[in-house]
């Protein structure tokens, strides 16, 4: 079987921490790398994070970068209310020996694209920074580029603000850059998250699986993406569980922006599904995933990990 080669683009993050569990145990993707930047907390806590988790995992051969530490623009605003300070609470880790490599998480993506023999896909599941600095500082890396899939957006309601995903109202100015680069694209948002759902009876069957079972039972009890008693929404997971199980999703093609100025709106991601905008179709955007599967796929893809 040939392998799906990919990089992470994440801010662990409890739900980062299962989808990157998730891709690193599946037989069909190969992680060549997973770069870092400033999202749910602040880039050295993520990249601890990251560390900690790779350690924990086995896999410290996976060379992780460190990105932006601010967006391109905008102030930085972090999401611990949901993650909590140190962005994974609840597990206690041991401390990594693995340590970040020396470039910076833009040159380390351009050296393993250019690098590769295939087509490299990225899956961004953090604000969209170091894919935006990647794409225009080295537009070449385009033509080795297969896709982008991302976890992010929303073509409803928002969850950092009234219309706005966090990932992409976090830096909504790198999301414009990364949505007209021509690069293929597919969206996976908050609306479909939502009902990515882990219920407690999962909780209770994860928890003795494995090593990851275990250490996702302890952060599920903390994280605040949902209610534990009630559903955890497992939004990063979804980006994963896209490029394996397309089908679970009903996806449209379309054209997909973000608004920039809007004193109320900005970071909204404006899913054009009846052409009013009259543009060219550039994305792939989800709109429903079938919740039911996706519980079975996510708790199959759990015990497949150490």
């Amino acid at each position: 079987m040939n392998k799906r080669s990919i990089i992470i683009d994440t801010d662990p993050g409890i739900d980062d921490a299962l989808a990157i569990a998730i891709a690193l145990f599946n037989e069909e993707l190969d992680v060549k790398l997973i770069t870092t930047v400033a999202g749910n907390v602040g880039l050295n806590k993520v990249t601890y994070n990251t560390l900690c988790l790779l350690k924990y995992f086995g896999k410290e051969n996976i060379p992780v970068a460190m990105g932006a530490d601010r967006p391109l623009i905008r102030e930085y605003e972090d999401a611990s209310s949901v993650h909590g300070k140190s962005g994974m609470e609840g597990f206690d880790f041991e401390k990594p020996t693995q340590t970040a490599i020396k470039e910076n998480a833009v040159d380390a993506m351009r050296s393993a694209i250019m690098e590769s023999e295939e087509p490299i896909t990225l899956v961004p599941i953090a604000p969209l920074t170091n894919i935006a600095l990647l794409l225009k500082t080295y537009p070449e890396v385009k033509n080795n580029i297969k896709e982008i899939v991302l976890m992010g957006g929303s073509a409803s309601r928002g969850n950092k603000g009234v219309m706005s995903e966090y990932n992409i109202g976090v830096d909504p100015e790198a999301a414009h850059i990364v949505f007209h680069s021509g690069v293929k694209l597919t969206m996976v948002g908050l609306d479909v998250g939502l009902k990515a759902l882990v219920l407690p009876e999962d909780s209770e069957h994860i928890k003795g699986m494995n090593k990851t079972g275990k250490m996702a039972y302890c952060l599920f009890k903390k994280y605040r993406g949902g209610s534990f008693n009630t559903g955890l929404k497992m939004y990063d997971s979804t980006a994963i569980a896209y490029l394996l199980k397309p089908e679970l999703f009903e996806a449209v093609e379309t054209y997909l922006d973000v608004e920039l100025h809007g004193s109320m709106t900005h970071g909204c991601t404006l899913v054009d599904l009846k052409g009013y905008l009259g543009k060219a179709n550039n994305a792939t955007v989800c709109l429903d995933i079938n919740g039911d599967e996706f519980r079975k796929w996510f708790v199959d893809a759990i015990e497949k990990c150490i």
